[in-house]
């Protein structure tokens, strides 16, 4: 049976606090398996507006409603009001989470700050600011933490070794290479590791719901009333695990019907609905290729990001 890894980034207060109980309740109706990778530390997010002038962010916002989806308040975290410490806030959502027996692990400590720097950034300022996101997941849940998906796709050398002094068997950082429709690049793209690095790198393998919305594609535009079709389209033509990338803030909340559709689409198709553990399971004896670590653009999405590539 094929794995539908459901990776769920946290990027905010409102995702945690609101977001996150109606995912948990949604995947417990569901029998769902999941991994939720958390944002510890301030909420900034009103500092992504810097990103104005980079090429394409308007258009992604103007197409994907950033403002009803995330809410005014949230987006003058930062700007007009002083950002809430969400690990501080939300330490018994993030606790029940786990409780309710999903898997949890970092996506980051401040995500905006993380996802605007480390791509640029040197091994010093690497490690201060993982090492707040360890102790943080270690004062919240009472252990260590094992795994991570960065945020936005963004990392550098030293994170990746990071991860492996950490003793992560597993992470996903990155993403595969995708044509327009959303299709996978290369068909058989999935878990590798990077060279000299032992970690597997579960690369994300569908294009994310804010990728999509509002985009056209082969003559049709894609809104809220066909954009799971179009989900479901790419799973059933390559049935193999997946990997798909959710958000608290969108699947959480507005875009929960789009959610559930989803679901009950891929478990109709033979899926099961997996957390990255239960992957790491399926594949940790198996013989994964390495590859170089590599920056790429995905569309729909501004700027570049980690990419798997199959060349060397």
């Amino acid at each position: 049976m094929p794995l539908l890894v459901l990776k769920i980034d946290v990027d905010t207060y409102r995702g945690t606090r609101e977001g996150v109980p109606n995912l948990v309740r949604t995947l417990q109706s569901h029998g769902a398996g999941a991994t939720f990778l958390f944002s510890l530390g301030p909420d900034h997010t009103g500092w992504a507006m810097r990103r104005a002038l980079r090429p394409g962010f308007f258009k992604k916002v103007s197409r994907t409603s950033v403002v009803e989806h995330y809410g005014v308040k949230t987006l003058m975290y930062g700007v007009l009001l002083p950002g809430p410490d969400i690990g501080a806030k939300t330490a018994a959502e993030m606790r029940a989470t786990r409780e309710a027996g999903f898997e949890v692990g970092i996506h980051t400590w401040d995500h905006v700050y993380w996802q605007d720097n480390a791509a640029r950034r040197d091994a010093a300022w690497t490690d201060a600011i993982m090492a707040k996101s360890e102790a943080r997941h270690a004062q919240v849940f009472g252990q260590a933490p094992h795994t991570h998906g960065a945020a936005g796709w963004q990392m550098n050398a030293h994170a990746f070794a990071r991860h492996d002094r950490m003793g992560y068997r597993y992470a996903s950082d990155g993403r595969a290479l995708l044509n327009d429709d959303g299709s996978l690049v290369d068909p058989a793209a999935g878990p590798y590791r990077l060279q000299g690095l032992q970690h597997i790198q579960m690369p994300t393998t569908l294009p994310t719901l804010d990728e999509l919305l509002g985009r056209e594609i082969d003559g049709v535009t894609i809104d809220e009333a066909n954009i799971a079709d179009h989900l479901l389209a790419l799973t059933a033509k390559n049935p193999r695990d997946h990997v798909y990338t959710l958000h608290a803030e969108l699947e959480g909340q507005k875009l929960a019907p789009i959610f559930e559709r989803l679901l009950s689409g891929w478990k109709a198709q033979g899926y099961q609905l997996a957390s990255m553990a239960d992957y790491y399971e399926k594949i940790k004896h198996a013989s994964l290729p390495a590859y170089p670590l590599q920056w790429g653009e995905v569309p729909g999405r501004s700027g570049e990001l980690i990419v798997l590539t199959t060349t060397t």
